[in-house]
């Protein structure tokens, strides 16, 4: 009995062991170099004489690789970092960011690149920000993505955005209400979302549209305003993995409105039938439903949009806005002009076989007869959405017209 005993401790202690050995491989975060935001620019094929033999001898790069891309990384420099509002803004002055940029055939390339000019271990878990200029976007994301999702570092919840000018410009932007760069394009950003003038448009939903057999990808788009600011200019919508076209801020509320996503942000001035004034609408709720039905071996969309919102300003002019018939011709206006609008976004996203709002996903779930004999790939999905025809119809509604003092 005692040695049943003891051959019963003897075994919880062998089970117990392997869960005592701590932090055997720890890495103290002194010794990470904290990749904050990293930018990818095109690379003129002379920046090659930058590149060191670092993964590959110099000129046996593989000719499906010729092309060189330059990355600017963004890394946090330890006891630089504010840590709360009182150390925002102002400072001791030091740079709480160092900014390294190194030149690649790939991403990975270039980050291997990067590695040998710093001396601890890139550690790219509190990467936030990923900025990717137009032209490189353009050519195709599939390097970039496989290198990235194949980084187990990588977290789904980051920012990848496309810039207009170069991607370089914008992780190294000075502004004037945040010392680190990165936090800032972040806090844009988030910022926007919460105030409904940008799709939560993460890495991983980005990365999940590319995936999907009947939906595209889209990104937010970004300048730099007058050298001081970020400014969003719309949406990048892609096929594929390569970058289409984009929209404009206001068409960023059309999309939204479209697949039902608030709160709504955006506001709209807009003429008083019968009236020589204007009224600007801002919105607070969107509701939206798409129909598809399958007509001629074609399918026919259908979109439902209703819009909630407030007047918040009259001009030039003496209407009364608490007369009903002049709340409801406005709606009317409104509606009719809204609708149009979103058709035109439809077809522009048509004309590239962009189909960002998942019209197909919707087609596969509620026909997946005629998916399945008609279409069946992504590839023949493209196609098909530039002819199928589309119809938005839209309404309005004024709950408040607000008080002015007397």
């Amino acid at each position: 009995m005692q040695l049943a005993r003891i051959v019963k401790v003897l075994c919880w202690v062998l089970l117990v062991i392997p869960l005592l050995t701590g932090c055997w491989d720890r890495l103290e975060i002194e010794e990470r170099a904290v990749v904050l935001a990293i930018a990818i620019d095109e690379a003129n094929p002379e920046a090659a004489e930058e590149e060191n033999d670092v993964s590959h001898l110099r000129g046996e790069v593989p000719r499906s690789q010729k092309r060189m891309l330059r990355l600017t990384a963004q890394i946090a420099v330890p006891g630089r970092i504010p840590l709360g509002p009182a150390q925002g803004g102002g400072g001791s002055g030091e740079k709480p960011v160092w900014i390294l940029d190194v030149v690649g055939h790939t991403v990975e390339d270039a980050i291997y690149n990067l590695q040998q000019e710093v001396a601890d271990r890139l550690f790219l878990g509190h990467l936030r920000v990923i900025v990717v200029n137009e032209r490189v976007a353009r050519k195709g994301l599939q390097n970039m993505n496989d290198a990235l999702r194949r980084n187990p570092e990588v977290r789904r919840a980051a920012w990848m955005v496309i810039s207009k000018g170069e991607a370089s410009e914008v992780v190294k932007l000075n502004p004037e209400l945040e010392r680190v760069p990165a936090l800032y394009l972040l806090a844009v950003l988030d910022g926007a979302v919460k105030q409904g003038k940008m799709p939560n448009a993460f890495l991983g939903a980005f990365w999940s549209a590319l995936t999907s057999k009947g939906q595209e990808a889209y990104l937010p788009y970004v300048e730099i305003s007058k050298k001081r600011s970020i400014l969003l200019s719309g949406l990048a919508y892609f096929r594929g993995d390569k970058l289409v076209g984009t929209t404009t801020p206001l068409e960023i509320g059309h999309f939204m409105a479209m697949k039902g996503i608030n709160p709504g942000g955006y506001s709209a001035l807009s003429d008083v039938p019968g009236q020589p004034g204007a009224v600007l609408f801002v919105s607070s709720d969107r509701t939206a439903k798409i129909d598809v039905n399958i007509k001629n071996g074609l399918p026919q969309v259908k979109a439902k949009v209703h819009i909630e919102g407030d007047l918040a300003e009259k001009s030039n002019a003496q209407f009364d806005l608490k007369d009903p018939k002049t709340i409801t011709n406005i709606e009317k206006a409104m509606g009719t002009k809204a609708g149009k609008a979103f058709e035109e976004l439809i077809h522009k996203t048509q004309k590239q076989g962009s189909d960002i709002l998942g019209i197909g996903e919707i087609v596969r779930g509620k026909h997946s007869a005629y998916w399945n004999k008609s279409i069946q790939t992504k590839g023949k999905w493209q196609e098909t959405y530039k002819e199928i025809p589309v119809k938005v119809d839209v309404t309005i509604s004024i709950r408040r017209v607000g008080m002015k003092a007397q």
